[in-house]
């Protein structure tokens, strides 16, 4: 390993980390498995089916909520991005249970967890993984990167060079990796939750707007209430509750939580409002970055999968615009001008919208 390998710190997380075939340099494709249940389609979910999606979910987001106390929401946004098959930035201070979210999620669902420990040394390889001659075998062998897991954490992603963070771009959004002119497919299922600090930049590599991208959803944790605060002093103060949490869920069941929600029928009115309040933010006139196509996909996976776990097997416009802030926010960048005049990107969203006509309305109605 390079010498700054210390900087990569694995934590395998309820189970041994050992070398999938993925990491050997296996097959290059999915497997046929894998590739025929995305192919599937279900016709329609079953009232059964729903109900087996709502109490797995349920029980993930509660078994989580255990450590992550008092934060509901965004501990089902993370699960709602997992099970659309998507990747988290969570851009907050220190010390308010980023890192502790990634893992309570991982331990969740009885998987392999690694946590990078981004800095200004760090390599690409650190991250992907590294070819060691072997003399015995007189050929080179391939050390996999704690980029082969199924949850990976990123600690201030942006500290680390453009180089380096570059090494997650095709991982993220491939779900592969390629070196030495070899591809490894990643194990599904794969998520990357990425931490920074918004209010440290001495030292810092603002990420691109190409990997910026990439991330399904941007989230904050916030302060817990006083209330929650207190609850945390009786809870964590002489042993954190992390270290008595349990697997509730395998890796099967989210796979099949994943597969479940694809199946969710989204109306062409829902498209169309989708479609409509991506293009609202690249035609704003204090907007001087939109929202990418991406983000139109990406928020009609999350909807899927929120809708599922509400219960329902079809997508409602309030599922949309629940999940637009998170999903948009983070790909929008503002007019100087509108900067100037105090306008936020929260409040130019929520106009957006408001100007918008929801599907099975016939005006338009203020958010």
């Amino acid at each position: 390993m390079p010498a700054n390998a210390q900087t990569v710190s694995h934590d395998a997380i309820a189970m041994p980390h050992t070398q999938s075939n993925s990491a050997k340099g296996g097959p290059q494709v999915e497997s046929s498995h894998r590739r025929k249940r995305r192919e599937d389609r279900l016709a329609e979910l079953t009232p059964q089916q729903v109900e087996k999606f709502t109490d797995g979910f349920d029980r993930i987001a509660t078994n989580v909520e255990k450590v992550i106390q008092g934060k509901r929401e965004v501990v089902e946004l993370v699960i709602l991005a997992l099970i659309a098959e998507g990747h988290v930035l969570i851009e907050d201070v220190p010390g308010v249970g980023k890192t502790q979210l990634a893992k309570s999620v991982a331990r969740s669902i009885d998987s392999v967890f690694q946590r990078i420990q981004f800095t200004p040394d760090l390599l690409p390889s650190d991250v992907t993984g590294v070819s060691i001659w072997d003399r015995n075998r007189s050929e080179f062998e391939f050390k996999p990167g704690p980029i082969f897991a199924n949850i990976v954490v990123g600690d201030e992603i942006n500290r680390a060079s453009p180089k380096t963070q570059s090494a997650l771009l095709e991982a993220m959004e491939e779900r592969q990796v390629t070196s030495d002119g070899v591809t490894r497919p990643l194990d599904p299922p794969f998520m990357v939750i990425a931490t920074q600090n918004p209010l440290e930049h001495e030292g810092t590599y603002p990420l691109p707007e190409a990997q910026l991208d990439r991330f399904m959803m941007r989230v904050v944790i916030g302060y817990p209430s006083r209330h929650k605060e207190l609850e945390i002093l009786d809870t964590h103060g002489i042993r954190s509750t992390f270290l008595d949490l349990e697997p509730v869920a395998t890796i099967n069941e989210v796979d099949q939580m994943i597969h479940t929600a694809q199946a969710v029928s989204v109306s062409q009115s829902v498209k169309t409002y989708i479609v409509d309040l991506v293009e609202g933010t690249r035609n704003h006139s204090d907007v001087m970055l939109g929202a990418s196509p991406r983000s139109a996909l990406f928020l009609q996976r999350l909807a899927r999968a929120r809708a599922v776990s509400q219960g329902r097997e079809y997508i409602t416009p309030d599922d949309v615009k629940i999940l637009a802030h998170p999903v948009l926010e983070h790909r929008m960048t503002l007019r100087p001008e509108a900067q100037m005049r105090g306008e936020s990107l929260p409040d130019v969203l929520d106009e957006i919208m408001g100007r918008l006509r929801v599907p099975g309305t016939t005006s338009r109605i203020a958010t």
